[in-house]
Formats: C-alpha cells, structure tokens, sequence
C-alpha cells in the first residue's frame, strides 16, 4: 500500500523512512520536490514523485544537488513549501548556494524550505562517512533530526512551519539506519495542495552588506534556539538523580534505550535526547545536566554534541561534572553508533560486567556461516555493460605500453576498484573529479608527464559535475581521453532519470540531452562504441590514446537490468564446450573478467554457468581464449 493511499482508520501503517520523511512533507503541504538521487536519500523523491502524478506538487530529479536546492529555493520565494533533497556528499555541492541563502532568507511570501540531507555512517554506500551536521553551523541554519519514523515524519512537518515562521531553510538529518529502516507510524489527512505560487519581491546578496546579512543571521538563529528550548522533539526520561546521563540525538537514542535494557539500568542511567541539534537549547540542556555528574555522549560520526554541550559548559561551568564520549575514548571516534558500543562504555563507567556475544554462540555462528553464507564479493550484476568495457580498457592500455593513469567517478563503475584496488582505475574521489583530475594531468607534459591520461564516467555524472571540467580542459587545451559509460540510468541508486534518458521524475516524456552531440559542440574530437564489441573497442581506444586533444569515447548500451525488464527474454542462449575449457589452467571467465554466472565446477574442473544468474550476454564468448563458450541466438 502506497503511503499516498493511507486514509487515518485509527491504525498505523508500516512505512520506510524516507517515505516517512516524504509523507510529513506532504502533510506540511509540500508543492515543490527536487533532488539529485544518492543513496540512503532516493525514496524521498521518489515518493514525492508518486504523489505528483495524482497531487498538485512538481517533483524532479535535477541535475545535481546545487540546482536542485536553487529550484526548490525558487519556490519558496514564489510562496510555496518545498523541499530538496540530497545525500551527504550531496550537501557539499549544494552549499555554494545554500550558504548564501541563509544570508537572505525566503523573502516576504510565505514560503518555506527544508533541505533533507541524509549521511551514511559507516559509509555503507560511500566513499566517506562525513558528518552534515557541522555544515548546519557553517551555513548558519537550524538542524533537526530523528530518533525514530515516526519522528521523520513528526519532525519534517514542524520543520515546514519552523521554516515559515524564520523565513529560512531548515536543514533535517536523515541517516542510513533511519532512512532505509521500516515501522508503523500514525499519519494525518493530506491537506489541498492549493498555495499559488507568485514573485512580487526582491531577494539578493548585496556584496556591501555581507556584515549586516550576517548579523542579522546570528540574531535569527538566537529567536531560532528560544523556540528550540520548548521543542517537544527534546526530552529527557529516567530517574530524576541518575548516576550518569547518555546525552543523544538521532539513532543514539534507540542505542541507548536498548543498552539499559540489556543491563537493567534504567532506573540508574537518563536519557537526554536531543531533536534540535542546532543552534544547542542551552538551557534545557543545562537544566537537565545538574541531575548528574556524568555525562556520556552517544552519537555517531563525529562529536557533534559533545562539542556544542562542552563549549557551552566553557562558557558557564557545572562543578565536578564528567564527560565521556569520543574525547574520552569511551565512544569510538568514527562509525555508526551501536548497543554494543553503548553497552561497552556503560559496563566499563558503571562497573557492570557484560559479555556481547557468548562464546558458545560464536562457535555456533562460525559452525553454520559456510552453509548459510555464499559471498561473491562485490562486483558488477551478469551482463553489465561496465564488465566489459573494463575489460576492453585494462587490455589497450597494457598494450599501449605507456603505463596509461585513470581516473574515475562516482557510479556503478566505482566496483572497478574491486577486488583489492586491482582494478584499471587509479583516482577516485567525487563525482565529476574524475575529468577534472584527468584535465590538470593533462596539462603536465611541461614537466615530463608522459602517460595518457584516461577519465572514466558514468552518464549521470556527466550530467552531474563533468561539464565543466570537461569545458575548462577543451578551453585550456589540456591532453585527455574521457571514455563515456552511458548506460541510460542513474543506475547505481535506483534507474532513476537523467537528462541523457528522455524521461522525467515522474515517467512523462523529456527533451533528451545528446552526449555526442554536447561534446562535439564543445570540440572535443568524438568516437562511439559498443562496449560489447570487445575487439572493436579495444581497437577504438589504443586509437584514441596516441591522439592529440580532448579525445571523447562514448560506450554505449543500457544496464541490463533495464534491458531485461524491458524485453524481457536473453539475447544468447551460452554453453560450454567442455572438451575445449581448460579452466583448470586458465579460469579467466570465472576469476578475472569475474562474472557471477560462471564458476569453476569442483569435481571437473571445468567452467560451468548458473543458469538462473546468466542473462545471456554473450560477452564471455568473446574473451574465452579457448573458444570453449559458445553463445547462440535465442528465436
């Protein structure tokens, strides 16, 4: 059931909590949605997509997160409620613009903004773990956060009229065990979707007014943290004199819960959850830490609280409290915050013994993982396109002999990297870096720079972050090859679109932004290829590599699974000839072009295929040295 369907029928509906998110925004009256897909952050979107096929609400993946919140700010000026959404590494490129809006404000037409930014510890999808959180004070705007899905929701509605009464955009943390957890929560009605949107102000930055804006800033953030103080979204609960206070926000607080539960200390330990993170209700903190003499910090990442409640008691003391958290050691500096972690640090401050996991129970565990547990590392789905194209790159540039550097991006491509870095690509930072890495390498033969440069990059990427970089290497005339994998979706976060797919948010047909002919406009000399066709790219790159200039390769065909649910049948019907495999010898199919569908059998040492994974490609025919796979058209 779609959280668009719920009617209040004095039950609860189980929901994911982005969709949590979404829904509290639509309650809000939210109009306007966009976002760049990433992440644990995608459903919101999505979901906000949903609704504007049937409400009056636009929803839109936009080219990357900077225009999403310029969109979404658009709005809010022009009156309505709207709501960008990113994630972490998201907010780095949308705060060029956000900055400055917290400098501004939304104007005098009602309107409102919250930008959803959602983290992920333990980087369980990314190449870091940042910390949002301290970026709310950097861009001076208030931050709120969940404890739980039905706080998303709760939360992301007081948000919109928090937003509206301050005239600012309110920044809501979400993070991955919120985001992508599920729960039954309690919604209300939708309200009419009827605000009209108008312009009849002026909102800008004035650069001679840089201090004025600001000051008027830091006085908005105190009203800001007045009203923070009486938020219900902070509470404590326990004892009223408990030995020591876990002071939390986000998913600290169900760690906690679970961690005094386990040890039975409920009636020794409080919790101090914190909903308002930025700017620090001081006052309500400070009232409830003169119950104890020990604090400990439970939040994950970085010391985000830790280091707001410690300035605060800088600036007016409380005798003989102790404080433990990650400047004590007591909490891990880095990773998402667990029971177990909580577990520990109240066993070792309370003195009560624990053991996490019986010994017994480990010996069980360990007894049944072989069984239970098949792995196959991480790797790219049968039939991608990007296996191939890979494969077709490692070989021309062994063969150029010129010790080629490749630099790469952000995308489903990032898997090149495994297994153990062995993979073609040598850089990997964010997305877009990839070009204009490639771009300043190209630029060093001065200095006795020999080796082709090679930048590898997704079509949404491109789209993304790549442009410019790949404008300032044709404008600097910098030597480069930008291989293009275009595979007609944002395929790593869910086959959402892009301006190369030709459709939109919300499924409706949309210009489509040819690649090849952007590029050649720029100047860049142009060549396209089928990355199935492993001779004949091969070919087309040992050629583009001993070229002059902004070379560009565009390998195109879509993701298989996009391929397969669409004609939904394989193109090839694969086999083996086992009187010709020498896997034995060889095993180049299963170990290092490493697709899931094929495996060395045990017993006779020979390839054999999964039919149930294989999808047909074909592709393993063209690189079995032995001629042991055959593939046959299928009809």
């Amino acid at each position: 059931m779609s959280v668009l369907d719920y009617k209040p029928q004095n039950r609860d509906e189980f929901v994911l909590g982005n969709q949590a998110i979404a829904r509290g925004a639509l309650e809000a009256g939210v109009q306007f949605g966009a976002g760049y897909p990433g992440t644990p952050s995608s459903e919101i979107i999505e979901t906000l997509a949903e609704a504007a096929k049937r409400l009056n609400v636009h929803a839109e993946w936009s080219t990357n997160e900077k225009v999403a919140a310029e969109g979404a700010a658009a709005a809010a000026f022009a009156g309505l409620r709207s709501l960008v959404a990113m994630k972490n590494a998201g907010l780095s490129v949308a705060l060029d613009f956000l900055a400055h809006l917290s400098y501004t404000g939304l104007g005098d037409r009602g309107g409102a903004m919250v930008a959803a930014v959602c983290d992920d510890p333990n980087a369980h999808s990314s190449g870091d773990e940042t910390d949002s959180r301290w970026l709310a004070q950097f861009a001076s705007t208030p931050l709120v956060e969940a404890s739980s899905i039905q706080e998303a929701r709760d939360i992301t509605r007081w948000a919109f009229d928090l937003s509206q009464e301050f005239k600012c955009f309110v920044l809501l943390r979400g993070y991955t065990r919120l985001c992508h957890a599920s729960s039954a929560i309690r919604m209300d009605e939708l309200p009419a979707f009827d605000r009209k949107a108008r312009s009849d102000s002026s909102v800008a930055i004035n650069p001679y007014l840089g201090m004025p804006h600001h000051e008027a800033v830091v006085e908005k953030l105190e009203k800001i943290r007045d009203r923070f103080e009486s938020s219900a979204f902070n509470f404590y609960e326990g004892p009223e004199k408990p030995e020591l206070i876990i002071v939390c926000g986000g998913s600290g607080r169900p760690c906690a819960q679970e961690a005094l539960e386990t040890l039975d200390l409920q009636g020794r330990v409080g919790i101090l959850k914190v909903g308002t993170l930025w700017p620090l209700p001081r006052r309500f903190v400070r009232k409830h830490l003169l119950k104890t003499r020990s604090l400990l910090f439970a939040e994950e990442v970085d010391p985000f609280l830790e280091h707001q409640v410690k300035e605060m008691l800088a600036d007016d003391p409380i005798a003989g409290l102790r404080i433990y958290g990650k400047g004590s050691g007591h909490i891990p500096a880095f990773g998402e915050i667990t029971p177990d972690r909580v577990l520990k640090a109240l066993s070792t401050l309370l003195k009560v013994e624990y053991e996490p996991i019986g010994q017994a129970y480990r010996k069980m565990l360990s007894d049944l993982s072989p069984g239970l547990i098949v792995s196959r590392g991480l790797t790219w789905c049968p039939g991608c396109p990007h296996r191939a194209s890979f494969w077709a790159i490692g070989r021309a540039i062994k063969a150029d002999g010129r010790e080629g550097y490749v630099t790469g991006d952000i995308g489903c491509y990032t898997l090149d990297v495994f297994p153990e870095g062995k993979g073609q690509m040598n850089l990997l930072h964010a997305m877009g870096s990839g070009t204009g890495l490639a771009a300043g390498f190209g630029q060093l033969k001065p200095f006795g720079y020999t080796q082709p440069v090679v930048n590898i990059c997704g079509d949404s990427t491109f789209f993304h972050a790549a442009i410019p970089a790949l404008v300032n290497a044709v404008y600097n005339q910098s030597e480069m090859v930008l291989i293009l994998l275009d595979n007609a979706a944002t395929a790593m976060t869910g086959f959402q679109s892009h301006p190369g797919t030709g459709f939109n948010a919300v499924g409706k047909p949309a210009q489509r932004i040819d690649a090849e002919k952007l590029c050649t406009s720029l100047g860049c000399k142009v060549t396209m290829g089928d990355p199935f066709d492993i001779r004949g790219t091969v070919k087309k790159i040992r050629e583009i590599l001993r070229g002059e200039g902004v070379r560009v390769l565009i390998l195109r065909r879509n993701c298989e699974i996009v391929r397969m649910k669409r004609e939904k049948t394989k193109p090839f019907a694969i086999r083996i000839e086992e009187q010709k495999c020498k896997c034995e010898e060889c095993a180049i199919c299963s170990s290092e072009f490493r697709c899931p569908a094929l495996y060395q059998d045990e017993k006779s040492g020979k390839t054999s295929i999964k039919e149930d994974i294989c999808c047909g490609c074909g592709v393993c025919a063209e690189i079995c040295p032995f001629k042991a796979i055959v593939r046959e058209e299928i009809g």
